[in-house]
């Protein structure tokens, strides 16, 4: 496998290629040859974001889609349907429903993963361990340790892994952070504000009900606390548990968290405290937070997240979004636009996202696509591409996304144990705070071991 690696380069393909190196180079993110032999590409959870990340790879290099797993048959049927229809030639995909099988049974040179957060660890290991370079959905994991394991493996085993924050990799970010926060235009940058107001948790109350057939739902749970089935996890069920997630801040205040990390260049939090909980929608099943506020804390630098799914945007025009203010200017950004406000007389400045639905017309087809987040994945796989050929970090490298993930993490178990929280990464364990160390690690479920950086 590293030899078929190492001696293709990747095709950028027709009206993508100028825009796509000139936002690599606009972003320090280098240069891609070009020849030919195509990706053996793996895909782990076919659902809907499994199968948007495929499409956006399939548009911008050639690939070989070899495999497919995904333990909901007609799931996986029909990602096999559509994945056909995008490639019009070739063999179809081998399906899967046990990622082990297929990634012993496959020579893969990338495995996608598009499965639930509890099964990110597991599977991305697994790929590493198997040869493949991994592409991997955010958050990396549902624990701090398993971001540590996950970190590890991917320098143990050389593997490039690319976290799937594509704010990262959005042209008109990736404009704001060279043309506004590079440049000096904010000056001093001492407070951000995140915030999420989208109403998007789940608060219904499905009976309990026989697991269809075609739905393996104990693979489905794999390492997780098992629920009483009450109706197909896929389509956002999962995301209002915390068995299987890590609530609002792990699904949306990473993605902010995580572009404010890398418009300011910034590491690991100091410390992290959170205050929330379950305040308004009290009647449904879901045990996320409705209203969560966080604080993230760097020298003279507080980064502030606040979500709320009920009642109003506090800014109408930016509900889910971040604002960096400055002694010299405040740049607002979510991901359809930004805007720079500067103190005094100043030019503002107004950018808004980039849209290909001319160059890629199949876009507008497709079901559930993101539009406005198609070009911005499809640079982030380019990214990913050029880091395994010329063998440097991806914009978005494993580190980055375990930090983002592992601090939304501790702002929850500051919420759920009433205290900051100070992790210290070099000795892996929260500083004077035995309880906290302890739940850093959860307990895994049955046969399903949790990963060791002893034995990975």
């Amino acid at each position: 496998m590293n030899n078929h690696l190492l001696h293709r380069r990747t095709l950028l393909k027709g009206a993508t290629a100028t825009a796509a190196l000139a936002a690599l180079q606009a972003s320090g993110m280098g240069f891609l040859a070009t020849a030919s032999t195509p990706y053996r590409v793996g895909l782990i959870g076919t659902g809907w974001y499994g199968k948007s990340d495929l499409f956006r790879l399939i548009q911008v290099a050639p690939v070989n889609v070899v495999a497919l797993c995904d333990v909901d048959k007609n799931q996986l049927s029909e990602a096999a349907v559509m994945v056909g229809q995008r490639l019009k030639s070739g063999r179809p995909p081998r399906l899967y429903s046990d990622y082990r099988k297929m990634l012993a049974e496959n020579e893969l040179d990338l495995v996608l993963i598009g499965t639930p957060d509890h099964w990110h660890a597991l599977t991305a290991i697994e790929a590493m361990k198997a040869g493949a370079h991994v592409y991997v959905q955010k958050p990396i994991s549902v624990d701090v340790m398993e971001g540590e394991a996950m970190v590890a493996a991917a320098r143990k085993y050389n593997r490039v892994v690319q976290v799937g924050t594509q704010r990262r990799s959005t042209p008109h970010l990736v404009d704001a952070k060279k043309n506004i926060v590079d440049a000096g235009l904010l000056g001093k940058v001492s407070h951000v504000e995140m915030c999420c107001y989208y109403h998007m948790r789940n608060n219904s109350n499905p009976p309990l009900q026989p697991v269809p057939a075609f739905l393996d739902y104990d693979m489905w749970t794999g390492p997780a606390p098992l629920r009483p089935y009450d109706g197909l996890p896929h389509v956002g069920w999962w995301r209002t548990f915390m068995e299987y997630s890590n609530g609002i801040v792990g699904d949306m205040c990473i993605h902010m968290f995580d572009a404010v990390r890398w418009m300011l260049n910034l590491g690991w939090p100091k410390r992290v405290s959170s205050t929330g909980g379950i305040y308004v929608q009290k009647e449904g099943k879901s045990n996320i937070s409705d209203t969560q506020s966080a604080m993230f804390e760097y020298d003279d630098l507080n980064c502030i997240w606040q979500h709320r799914t009920w009642g109003r945007a506090s800014d109408p025009d930016y509900p889910w979004a971040f604002f960096i203010y400055g002694e010299k200017g405040t740049l607002k950004a979510d991901v359809y636009k930004y805007d720079f406000i500067p103190e005094g007389d100043g030019k503002k400045l107004h950018q808004d996202v980039v849209y290909e639905k001319q160059k890629f017309p199949e876009d507008v087809k497709e079901p559930r696509i993101e539009l406005h987040t198609a070009p911005a994945t499809r640079l982030h796989m380019l990214n990913f591409l050029n880091a395994i050929e010329t063998k440097v970090r991806p914009v978005a490298d494993i580190e980055q996304g375990h930090i983002s993930t592992a601090s939304c993490i501790l702002a929850n178990l500051s919420m759920k144990l009433g205290r900051p929280l100070q992790y210290d990464p070099q000795k892996r364990e929260v500083v004077g705070d035995a309880e906290a160390t302890r739940l850093l690690q959860r307990p895994y479920r049955g046969q399903w071991k949790h990963p060791n950086l002893d034995t990975i």
